[in-house]
């Protein structure tokens, strides 16, 4: 079984933790070890695992990725003006894959799960799939 969560991003670009929900689809499911796959079916978000603890990570992560990406650039051709939103997207990926043991996601001590908005505010769908070990 497939499990969809929604989330509204209120910014054009940030990073949403949602480690708690997907903990808490897993203690629905009650797998004792396995997988989760986290997958964003967007081409302008992404899923990431990151530090949870300092909130200057993600808006480091952010700052950079803007640098590396800017929203506007003089050769960019996309119509809809959102070609650094797609890089952005591709670079960060589409899903991450995280252990279970103990009914518990295996994540470090710092350590979440992230929606990743590139192009918002927006609503955006995550995916998640659990898989018996």
């Amino acid at each position: 079984m497939i499990h969809t969560l929604q989330f509204q991003t209120r910014e054009r670009d940030s990073m949403i933790d949602i480690t708690r929900e997907v903990h808490d689809l897993l203690k629905k499911v009650q797998i004792e070890d396995g997988l989760a796959v986290v997958y964003c079916p967007h081409t302008t978000a992404g899923i990431t695992i990151q530090e949870n603890a300092d909130p200057d990570v993600r808006h480091d992560v952010l700052m950079r990725l803007d640098e590396v990406y800017p929203w506007e650039h003089p050769k960019y051709r996309h119509a809809e003006g959102n070609t650094a939103s797609h890089l952005k997207a591709m670079t960060v990926g589409s899903s991450q894959t995280v252990l279970i043991a103990g009914s518990r996601l295996v994540l470090g001590r710092w350590q979440g799960i992230y929606l990743c908005e590139f192009d918002g505010p927006r609503e955006r769908n995550v995916m998640v799939k659990f898989v018996r070990g």
